[in-house]
């Protein structure tokens, strides 16, 4: 199947950056849509960002002009870069993944990777 590993949370200050990647591996035969979403404590999980295998990208309205999210098709990769981060924007941040597999349509997710922007 497909494995998600995200990589890059940490702690940071408010204004601050970090760059978030994840990487896909397995067994697959093409990966599509790779988007972030994110959990904050008591709260659901909410879409960031995608990027899709074709055509532009997507942001939810809350991160718009200071998330980017990009992928390098060739490596199954998908990087988030956050800049000016906000103490809410404190949450698990997940990979996930649409891909064609052997027995057809997969979509998982990644362990997840705590972003926590605090002074």
């Amino acid at each position: 199947q497909v494995q998600l590993v995200e990589s890059g949370g940490g702690l940071v200050q408010p204004g601050g950056s970090l760059r978030l990647s994840c990487a896909a591996s397995g067994s697959f035969f093409a990966i599509y849509a790779m988007a972030w979403y994110r959990q904050a404590p008591g709260k659901e999980r909410e879409f960031v960002a995608q990027a899709p295998s074709g055509g532009s990208p997507n942001y939810a309205d809350s991160v718009k002009g200071r998330f980017t999210i990009s992928r390098d098709n060739a490596k199954n990769t998908v990087s988030l870069q956050m800049n000016s981060l906000k103490p809410e924007d404190t949450a698990v941040y997940y990979c996930n993944a649409d891909a064609r597999v052997l027995a057809g349509h997969w979509n998982g997710w990644g362990q997840g990777t705590q972003v926590t922007v605090s002074s």
